[in-house]
C-alpha cells in the first residue's frame, strides 16, 4: 500500500465522485503497468492505494512521484510532501501523517507573518506543500515549493480553491459564464483546484462570480 499526500476529506456522494475521479486518475497513471489497484481512504483523510501484481514497485513509485506520500519516518535533510493542516501569526502547520510546523523564517516567501504569507500566496487549507525535514523541529520550505509559489505571483493570476475536483471546478467556471476568462484549472491535489486567469480577469472578481457556486475556500493570487 501506498500512501499519498492528498486528502478526500468531503462526505457523501461528494466523497463518491472525488474517489471515482481519483481512480481514474490511478488508472490512467498505470495503465500500461502490470498491476491490480483499489482506492481507499485511511481514517486521517489520507488517500491510500493498495497495489499488487508484478509491476507494483514502479506503480508505487509513479504515484509518489506524481502526488508526493505519506510516510512514518523521516530523515533529517530530506525532502516530503504535507497538507496545510492550519496557521497563526507564527507558522503553517502541515499534516505529513504527524504535524510538521514551518515557522515564518523557515517558508522563506518574504516579509509579513505566516498567516499573511498564506493570504498573499493564496494558499488553501489541505493544499500540498512540498518540506524539507530538520530534526530539531526547524522546517523549511522547499525550494520546489517556493519556486512555484513565487511562479504563481508572476503570472496573470489565480483563483485557488479547495473542497472540489478539478471537473466540478471547470464546470462551476462554465456555468457561471467565464469559460472565456480563464486558461485552464490546475490539479494542485484530488480536492485543490488553481484556477489560471486569462491576463485580463480579475482574480477577485472572478471569486465573486463563481464563490457563490461552490462550497469551498477559494483564494485569489494576484499579480505583484
Amino acid at each position: 500500500m501506498v500512501v499519498l499526500a492528498t486528502k478526500c476529506y468531503v462526505a457523501g456522494e461528494a466523497r463518491e465522485r472525488a474517489l471515482d475521479g481519483m481512480g481514474s486518475l490511478v488508472a490512467n497513471a498505470l495503465e500500461e503497468l502490470a498491476v491490480e489497484y483499489d482506492v481507499g481512504v485511511r481514517g486521517d483523510e489520507f488517500v491510500a492505494v493498495t497495489l499488487t501484481g508484478e509491476d507494483a514497485p514502479v506503480a508505487r513509485n509513479l504515484l509518489r512521484e506524481e502526488w508526493g506520500t505519506v510516510t512514518d519516518h523521516f530523515d533529517d535533510g530530506e525532502t516530503y510532501t504535507g497538507t496545510l493542516d492550519a496557521w497563526d501569526e507564527d507558522a503553517l502547520y502541515l499534516d505529513a501523517g504527524e504535524e510538521i510546523a514551518v515557522d515564518t523564517d523557515g517558508l522563506g516567501l518574504g516579509v509579513g507573518t505566516a498567516d499573511q504569507i498564506r493570504d498573499r500566496f493564496g494558499l488553501v487549507q489541505h493544499l500540498p506543500l512540498e518540506f524539507v525535514y530538520d530534526a530539531d523541529g526547524d522546517h523549511e520550505l522547499a525550494e520546489t515549493a517556493r519556486d512555484r509559489l513565487y511562479e504563481w505571483t508572476r503570472g496573470d493570476g489565480r483563483l485557488n480553491v479547495n473542497s472540489a475536483t478539478r471537473a466540478e471546478v471547470r464546470a462551476t467556471v462554465n456555468r457561471a459564464g467565464h469559460a472565456r476568462d480563464i486558461v485552464t484549472v490546475e490539479r494542485l491535489g484530488l480536492l485543490e483546484q488553481s484556477v489560471l486567469c486569462e491576463p485580463a480577469t480579475d482574480p477577485p472578481g472572478l471569486l465573486a462570480a463563481v464563490g457563490e457556486h461552490l462550497p469551498a475556500e477559494l483564494k485569489c493570487v494576484v499579480p505583484q
